[in-house]
């Protein structure tokens, strides 16, 4: 558990450091930028495990493996 606040702490911190270094109009876009690399993270990760999943299931390779 205290590891999880660790990386907390470090984030808070990075993210004030950060932010002491923009303007509110360049925060704002760093903040959506840093929410779609998040999503594209969290996107590759399930595809990821998704791939995984399926090369237990069967030899075939499945119509959108090409997107993996």
């Amino acid at each position: 558990m205290m590891n999880d606040c660790c990386d907390i702490l470090f984030i808070a911190t990075a993210a004030c450091q950060i932010a002491s270094c923009l303007n509110d109009d360049e925060l704002g876009l760093l903040a959506a930028d840093m929410v779609l690399l998040s999503d594209a993270l969290g996107a590759i990760a399930v595809r990821r495990s998704l791939k995984d999943e399926d090369s237990d299931k069967c030899d075939t390779p499945p119509a959108c493996s090409h997107l993996f």
